[in-house]
This record gives structure tokens, sequence and C-alpha cells, in this order.
């Protein structure tokens, strides 16, 4: 086991705001809200805190660490015992306090320990990025670009840290393991290699641009592949685009939320369409057949006598289509009867007929006995 101080000193599950019992998913949902809430680059002297954020994530968000973590923790009020040596010799440490100070600085019991952990591939952190598409190009998707700040593979050396024309070579100290071991029977000592600093490999001539780092700052765009039918508020996931991993890890990804303005006609439900159509009386009453704008060409829809207002009509397939082979949403057509607020001499007079021979009681649910 793994024992390092500041698990037994912090609440990573405290860091994170989430109970010990936080599925994965969870987890990660908690350390993206809170990554980009103290972020660097957004929030200006939110640096500490950032760096506890992802301190604790890197540890939860592996579930091997985690275990490792939640047993540490959980010993922490019982003692530890088991570490036997020869002849059955038990050490059991009740302040465990002390126990970061024993074993912290001497590596760890039965293997590897913290150094061979940071010399290892570290994966880059997401990144979140906001996009604004028109109503058009969120239904029918779209390639655009989104620029991202932060750390980016430097352009001049490609990430190598090296000046171009050379390349880095294996650490011969370390021969490119990045540590060095120091074993002692029971114990396994292990530390970071101080010539490559872990990396595993020296760089003897530094590129100008990033000196070594093989990263640099800068403002980057990305190119960003919209599916058709991408919803308001829709997070995209662009993989690998994130910032560059260290020591050979993955880099992290990026995460694009999308929002879409508003057409001038048409609402969305979903998949659906909505529009609203004005009738006059006389077509409500009678029955008309009208035509109804949608995406690409109008359609006609027959409206039946009698159709009252706020009838909702169902056009099939002239919705939002949701890629090849998906088929498309509906436009759902609601009509409204439109009453004139004028009327000439004709109109009224024939209104006026029409209320005299009419028959209909549309408030006979009001009448009392």
């Amino acid at each position: 086991m793994t024992v390092q101080r500041e698990w037994i000193d912090k609440d990573y599950y405290q860091v994170l705001g989430v109970p010990s019992t936080a599925s994965d998913k969870d987890l990660t949902r908690a350390y993206r809200k809170l990554a980009k809430q103290y972020h660097p680059d957004a929030n200006p002297g939110a640096e500490d805190r950032f760096k506890e954020i992802t301190a604790a994530y890197d540890v939860l968000g592996d579930p091997a660490k985690r275990k490792e973590y939640d047993e540490v923790r959980r010993l922490g009020t019982r003692g530890i015992g088991g570490f036997g040596g020869a002849g059955g010799t038990t050490f059991r440490v009740e302040d465990m306090s002390n126990l970061g100070d024993l074993l912290g600085g001497i590596g760890t019991v039965f293997g590897r320990n913290r150094a061979s952990r940071n010399a290892g591939p570290r994966r880059g952190t997401d990144l979140e990025a906001v996009l604004h598409l028109s109503f058009q190009d969120a239904v029918r998707g779209v390639t655009t670009g989104v620029n991202v700040s932060g750390e980016a593979t430097c352009a001049r050396c490609n990430g190598t840290g090296a000046a171009p024309g050379s390349m880095p070579v294996t650490c011969r100290r370390c021969a490119g393991r990045g540590v060095l071991d120091d074993n002692q029977g029971l114990f396994s000592l292990s530390r970071v290699c101080p010539d490559c600093g872990g990396r595993g490999t020296t760089i003897d001539k530094p590129c100008s641009e990033c000196r070594g780092t093989g990263v640099t700052r800068r403002t980057r765009e990305v190119k960003v592949r919209i599916p058709p039918g991408v919803e308001d508020g829709q997070r995209i996931k662009v993989k690998g685009r994130g910032t560059p991993g260290r020591n050979n890890g993955p880099a992290g990804d990026l995460y694009v939320t999308v929002h879409a303005d508003r057409h001038p006609l048409f609402g969305r439900k979903g998949r659906n369409l909505t529009i609203e159509v004005p009738l006059t009386f006389a077509e409500a009453a009678l029955g008309a057949t009208i035509t109804v704008p949608t995406l690409d060409q109008p359609v006609t829809l027959k409206i039946p006598p009698g159709t009252p207002s706020g009838r909702t009509f169902r056009v099939r397939g002239r919705g939002v289509s949701a890629g090849a082979g998906r088929g498309a949403g509906d436009l759902l057509v609601t009509v409204q009867v439109a009453v004139p607020k004028e009327l000439t001499p004709e109109q009224k007079s024939l209104l006026e007929e029409l209320a005299k021979v009419s028959d209909d009681k549309p408030r006979a649910f009001l009448e009392v006995d």
C-alpha cells in the first residue's frame, strides 16, 4: 500500500463537494464544474484552489488510487497492522500523522512509491468552450472553429521540447525509467531521477519557444463538428483537444457547450418544430387549404370545417433531422383564429345576420337551472 501524508491530512471528497459514496460519473461531473469555476484563465488568483481540486480528482478519478485512498482513510482511525517483517514482526501505528513521516520519506512497503507515479505519463486537463450557433446551423449541423486559451503543444518543436533539428535522448542515469531504485530487502526505495526530472529523457538543446517543456500558452482554434439536431445547452466532446499530457501521457478533452439562436417563425421541442399559423373566421368555420412554411419547401395543409382556435396539426418528417439513417421529427402547426379589430359595414351586417340564424350555444355550461 502506498501511504502519502496528504491522503491522511486531506478529505478529497470534501474538496470536490461529494459524498464518499459518489459514483465515478458524479466525481467527474463535480470535478469539471469546479475546474471550470476555478481555472486560472477564468478566475485569476485561484491557482491554489485549482491545484487542490486537480490533486483530489487525480486520486479519486483513478479507481485503483481511490480504493487505496479509502483504505488509508479507513485505517486512519483504527491504526495499521500487517506490515510484517522477518520472524512475524508487525509494525503497528496508532497515530496516522506519524505514519506519514515514517513511510513518506523512505518509499513504499512492497511496492512503488509516489516518485514512480509522478514520473509516469500524466493525462492533460480537460477544457471548456462555448459556441453560439444560428438556428439553422444547429438544426442542420456544421463544422466550425472555437478559440481555446491555455496550454498547447509547442508549434516550433511539435511538443518534443528539443530545438528543431534535434531530439530528446534517453536519460543515461535512469535508462529512461524516470526513477532511481534502491532495493534494501523488505523496503523498495524510489526517487525521481534528478537528471531528467522523471521524464526518462534529457534535452541537450532546448527549444527556444517553450524552453524544453514542449508546451506553450496561447490561443488556438479547434475545429468542431456539430452534428445535425444539436439542442441548446448540449455539450459536445472533442477528444484529445484539451491540454497536452505530460511524460507521454494522453491529452485532455475539449467540451463545447452549444447555444442556439431563436428562429423568427419556428420553435423547437426536441426533434419537432413548432409554428403558429393564423386563420380567418371563415377559414376556420368553412375549412380551407393553406400554405405553411417549413425549413425547406412550403407544404399545403388542409383545414377541416369547424376547426377550433388552438388546434394542432402534425406534418410528418418536416422537423429536425438527427443525421443519416435516423429520420426527422415532425412539424407541429397550431392554428389561431384571428378576430378582426375593425369591420366594414357589409361585414358587420353579414355577421349580424349569421348571429340571428345561429343556434350555437358555446356557453351553455354557464347556464344555471
